[in-house]
């Protein structure tokens, strides 16, 4: 007998990779967040009560998704009919959720279907490095240390705020974890900070970037290019074969910088907000 589609939830990240990490790597460009974000459940960084849900198919995983309160629900490319009953056992739970990120039909499919209004929304294009152009721009890129914690937590907190994302999480513990990591880094010119860039480690060759943020007196003068170009590179000296990208499809400036450094389109998602 095969058995019908059935969701299954759990806190245990371990449980849940077990489960579902063979179905995310079969498509770590586009499950690239998902990817990440269990690496940080996986170590701690993600404290507030984790949830993390997959569904089976006749004994197969078909779909993954991850909640990490206060941050919205993570949607994998999960197959479009899948997302109401998605909605019905997370509210059965009494799950609480800000908002929903993903693929734009999948996040569009699970607003349709949650029992709150979208009240908003961002849209982003996820990009896949071509081949590498370097910007000339002046100053010099420099890992962050544990010294840069309080900078890079101002900026982080800037970036949520300005992109209208995440306004109610505390940025430091991810902060502190990803420079632990050496996952950040600077641009300096002149001596001083100017820009701030990160990108995860390689997970199945795949590497992200993100956030970039740069301080708006300081914009127009190509700071966030090189940043960029600098994260990029460091991706790839350290065995990416896949670098990726988000960009903020209402800030086309941006999106030219990042095709200008070799960066190619790979599909559309949006974070979409209920509260």
């Amino acid at each position: 007998m095969i058995d019908g589609p059935t969701w299954t939830f759990t806190a245990d990240a371990e449980v849940y990779a077990a489960a579902a990490e063979p179905w995310l790597l079969r498509d770590p460009v586009r499950n690239t967040v998902l990817l990440t974000v269990l690496r940080g459940v996986r170590s701690g960084q993600f404290s507030e009560d984790p949830l993390m849900a997959w569904r089976t198919e006749g004994g197969s995983v078909e779909g993954a998704v991850i909640h990490t309160a206060p941050y919205p629900l993570l949607l994998g490319v999960v197959p479009l009919d899948a997302l109401p009953s998605l909605a019905t056992e997370l509210i059965a739970l009494g799950r609480s959720l800000p908002g929903v990120t993903g693929p734009l039909d999948q996040a569009e499919a699970f607003a349709r279907a949650w029992w709150e209004p979208e009240r908003g929304r961002r849209s982003e294009r996820l990009y896949r490095l071509g081949s590498l152009v370097p910007p000339s721009v002046p100053g010099v890129a420099r890992t962050a240390v544990a010294a840069d914690a309080p900078l890079a937590a101002q900026w982080f907190r800037e970036f949520q705020e300005e992109a209208d994302v995440n306004v109610a999480a505390d940025p430091t513990p991810v902060v502190s974890a990803r420079i632990n990591r050496n996952e950040l880094m600077f641009w300096e010119d002149g001596g001083r900070p100017v820009s701030l860039a990160g990108v995860s480690a390689p997970i199945a060759g795949m590497s992200r970037v993100g956030p970039v943020y740069t301080p708006p007196a300081l914009r127009r003068r190509g700071y966030g290019a090189a940043v960029t170009h600098a994260v990029t590179r460091k991706a790839l000296d350290e065995g990416a074969t896949e670098v990726l990208l988000f960009a903020d499809l209402a800030n086309p400036p941006s999106n030219s910088v990042y095709q200008a450094l070799g960066y190619k389109r790979v599909a559309d998602y949006a974070s979409l907000r209920f509260r």
